[in-house]
């Protein structure tokens, strides 16, 4: 067993697909139009669904926004190098909410990105 991957619904699916193409460097995977259900899914990732885990944005047409609700923690990424990480999501036009530095009470290093939709996004270092 795997996990395959993660769901979120998104309010503006072009918006959501640049930020994690453009921004976070993923790639589309693969994108479908179901007229009959009135959504669209399309699938993010850095490599192949094959061989890792992926996030599915769902857009259910006509809904533009969506509460986040308090259950749903965030998405965790893992990087080279935080700093630089953050530095070059920040340059690319993303909102990194939480700096670079290590987490409260450890020493892991990681930062916070949000998305356009307000989900968070935690970066993390290589583990050694």
């Amino acid at each position: 067993m795997r996990i395959l991957h993660t769901m979120i619904r998104v309010g503006d699916l072009e918006r959501s697909i640049a930020f994690y193409t453009e921004v976070l460097g993923m790639k589309l995977l693969r994108r479908k139009d179901y007229p009959e259900g009135k959504f669209t899914l399309a699938f993010v990732g850095y490599g192949d669904e094959s061989e890792g885990c992926v996030l599915e944005l769902t857009y259910n047409w006509g809904v533009d926004h969506y509460d986040l609700g308090t259950g749903f923690g965030h998405i965790a990424i893992e990087v080279d190098d935080v700093y630089q990480a953050a530095e070059a999501i920040r340059a690319r036009g993303g909102k990194i909410i939480r700096e670079p530095g290590p987490m409260n009470a450890g020493t892991t290093i990681i930062a916070f990105v949000e998305d356009p939709d307000g989900y968070q996004i935690e970066l993390l270092g290589k583990r050694g």
